[in-house]
Formats: structure tokens, sequence, C-alpha cells
């Protein structure tokens, strides 16, 4: 049997990220082959995935990283089980270079970023392998990409949530508006941009609570409708970012915030990624 010195057990810490006795055991039983011992770790993981296959992965982070011209950015949510795992400089490194390679190759989904090639190893291979080194439960939750003339990134304290907001003009200048917008929507958790991406189901069930809500109140039925209307125009200005009150001066919608900004100016698009 090959000896396994402690310069190897270091080299194969500083490949994989594993343990010193994890990354020991491995080489030993790999005969000193690295490429098996990786196998091995790699193979522990998996084990680990499916054993922790039903727990809850409720912490993590949540990073937004923009390319260098503010054209794209990517949302990446790296998910695990407890809260010092998340805090771990290694943890949030591996979520950043995560985005990093999403950000670069700009895949559509989710499934396609854990295809990624990370070393040699895919992503999702990658974290797999991860769980063997942590002993935790990780998964690449959430992805979601945003493409516009000027995309704004915003990150919560912490790594809790990120946002991009997508604006329809490229001059960087407007990158603190857009800040703003993105901040916008992370502490008011718009639904959609304006009353148009509201999804009809979610229309139709607030027309019939608007209703429900006019009968119980004794309202008589020639005026049901109208009220029921009302209500809904209220939830769109509530819930739909353009139509939201701006949080730095609820004078002013975030449109008319916008607006003041630059006549021309609005919103594209917005993604918004939180833990939980």
């Amino acid at each position: 049997m090959s000896k396994i010195s402690a310069a190897d057990v270091k080299k194969l810490r500083e490949m994989t990220g594993a343990g010193m006795m994890d990354c020991k055991k491995a080489l030993t039983e790999a005969e000193g082959d690295f490429d098996k011992a990786i196998e091995i770790l790699r193979k522990k993981g998996e084990k680990l995935s499916a054993k922790r296959a039903d727990r809850k992965a409720t912490e993590g982070v949540v990073l937004a990283l923009v390319t260098g011209d503010n054209k794209k950015g990517v949302i990446v949510k790296l998910s695990c089980e407890t809260d010092f795992v998340a805090k771990n400089e290694d943890f949030i490194s591996f979520a950043r270079q995560i985005g990093e390679t999403a950000l670069g190759e700009f895949p559509a989904s989710k499934d396609e970023v854990l295809q990624l090639d990370f070393n040699g190893m895919s992503i999702g291979d990658k974290v797999t392998e991860q769980v063997g080194v942590i002993g935790e439960k990780i998964e690449l939750a959430e992805y979601e990409r945003v493409e516009a003339e000027l995309v704004a990134p915003y990150i919560h304290m912490g790594n809790k949530a990120a946002v991009l907001v997508g604006l329809n003009q490229g001059n960087g200048d407007y990158l603190p508006a857009g800040r703003d917008v993105a901040m916008q929507v992370a502490a008011m958790h718009p639904i959609a941009l304006d009353k148009d991406g509201v999804d009809q189901s979610v229309i139709d069930k607030e027309i019939e609570i608007g209703k429900e809500q006019a009968r119980q109140e004794g309202k008589p039925d020639a005026i049901i409708d109208k009220i029921a209307m009302g209500k809904l125009n209220k939830f769109f200005k509530e819930n739909t970012l353009l139509n939201q009150q701006f949080v730095k001066d609820n004078k002013q919608t975030v449109d008319g915030y916008l607006k003041s900004v630059d006549k021309d100016l609005t919103v594209t698009s917005f993604k918004h990624v939180k833990l939980g």
C-alpha cells in the first residue's frame, strides 16, 4: 500500500476543500491515486446527497453579478442547511465562482448552469462533491438572468437576497437610479412590472376576494363589481413595481421617480431571489 504523506493530504484538501481526515481516507483507499481519491470524495457526496434529499436547505447565499459593461446580469442562490455554513468564506466563494461561470456563459436555465464546466467537472458534480466536503445538503436552488441596455444589481445585507433591474437606457449615469429601484424591489416585493405583467389567475382571484369582502360588508349587489375593481386597482398600485410608491419619496411612484431622472427612462425587467 502506498504511503500517504501529509503533503499529499494537504494537496488533495486544496484541490477539493474536503477535511483532512476525509482526504487521508480517500487517498488511502485510492492507494495514492489523486484522481481516484477525488472520485471517492465525490461519491461520498452523492451518498450524503441521497441521505439528505429530504432535508430543508433554507439557509445559503444569494448573489447578483453583472458584466463589466452592465449589459448582462445573473443571480445565483446556493442553499445549505445552516447559517454557520452560509457565512463560511469558502462557501460564499464557491457561490461566487458559480455565478461568475454562469455570467460568462449566460445560459438560459438552472439546468444548463449545472452542466457548465467547473475545473474539469460539471457545476452539478461540484455541488454534489461539496455535500461530502461540508456534510450538509447543498443545492443550486435558483438561477435568474437579465439582459438590458443597463443592468443594475443589488445584494441585500448578509447575502440574504439579490435583485437585478434592467433599464431601457445604457447611460452609466443611470446606475444609481437602477440601484434605487433594485432596493425598492428588495423592500416591497412587487409581483410584476406593471398590471399587464400580472397573471390573469391572480387578477381573477383578487376580483373574487374584492367581491366577497364587499358582500360581507353588506354592500348592495349593484355596486359590488365596481368596489371589486377599485380594490383591484389598489392591488396593482401596491404590487406592481412601476406603480408602487417610491420608498425613498412616497410622494411619487417608481415610474415617476424614473421620469424625474430622464423622461424616457423605465424598467424593462427585474428579477428578485431571496432565501427561504
